[in-house]
């Protein structure tokens, strides 16, 4: 790394609050040093309250760019110039690109959560999905199921500063693609069970699990995973196995996902955004999954 530093090396962050336990460092600078490419990832602890004066640093210090994470996903968006056609139907961004002081929102959540579903040979399209989180995060992976052909889905989310989101994007979704969105109170236990049960996949786009919710899930009963043939996708992936996918693999669930392979997919498109290069997507597989597997 500091072979590489020089006066010129330009700086991408990561805003979001918590981060420290982000793999995105490791997977950016491997891929530059990799390429020779001279920029430097940082992660950086930004919550709502500290993000205008970190979005103003973007341009100051001539950053060429940076991921934003929770809970700024949507918070960062009227802090931009611009934003790209997803990001604008999505209403979340995690990637800004800075081009001469002008910052454009991406989003890459949605394009990540489906190709790495691909990678292991499990494909959605024409099916049901229950989705729990209308977040960021959430709100990408539902609007990019359904353009990408998911059949229907049942989003799940409390009574909180979210739930309009998740009208919205069942509204979105019915007006601009082919799959039918339904929306659905996660207090009522009953039906989240009954959707789960009558999915092809269950997604949990919520932060349950990661820290400090470590030791807990939405779904807390085997017996809701009724059918071994269930896709159980859970979008965390620190810690390494959550609750919810211990859950899912003592009820003999057959197809339990962590968010690793959505995080290095996405991380993916945003290093074509920065550098303009394809990401060693092999070469930093390995680095981050082969000896944690």
């Amino acid at each position: 790394m500091t072979e590489r530093i020089d006066g010129h090396t330009l700086l991408i962050g990561l805003m979001a609050y918590p981060i420290r336990h982000s793999m995105s460092p490791t997977m950016h600078n491997n891929a530059f040093a990799k390429l020779g490419l001279n920029y430097a990832y940082l992660a950086f602890e930004v919550g709502n309250d500290k993000l205008p004066s970190a979005i103003e640093s973007i341009r100051t210090l001539d950053m060429r760019g940076s991921n934003i994470s929770m809970p700024n996903k949507q918070k960062v968006i009227p802090l931009l110039d611009k934003l790209d056609p997803a990001a604008e139907m999505v209403g979340a961004v995690n990637t800004v690109v800075n081009d001469d002081g002008i910052l454009t929102g991406y989003t890459t959540d949605g394009i990540g959560f489906m190709k790495s579903l691909d990678d292991e040979g499990i494909n959605i399209r024409g099916q049901k999905m229950t989705l729990a989180g209308a977040g960021g995060a959430g709100t990408a992976i539902a609007v990019q199921a359904a353009l990408d052909g998911v059949k229907e889905m049942s989003i799940f989310n409390v009574h909180d500063a979210e739930w309009e989101n998740a009208k919205r994007n069942v509204a979105l979704i019915n007006e601009k693609t082919d799959c039918h969105a339904t929306l659905h109170e996660l207090e009522d236990r009953d039906d989240f069970k009954k959707e789960i049960q009558s999915s092809f996949i269950y997604t949990d786009s919520t932060g349950v699990g990661m820290k400090p919710l470590e030791d807990k899930t939405l779904v807390d009963d085997p017996t809701w995973f009724n059918n071994p043939d269930l896709v159980v996708f859970d979008t965390v992936y620190a810690p390494r196995e959550t609750k919810l996918m211990r859950v899912a693999k003592k009820a003999g669930v057959k197809h339990v996902f962590n968010g690793l392979g959505m995080m290095l997919a996405q991380g993916a498109a945003a290093f074509k955004l920065w550098t303009g290069e394809d990401m060693p997507v092999d070469y930093i597989r390995q680095i981050l999954f082969d000896d944690k597997k």
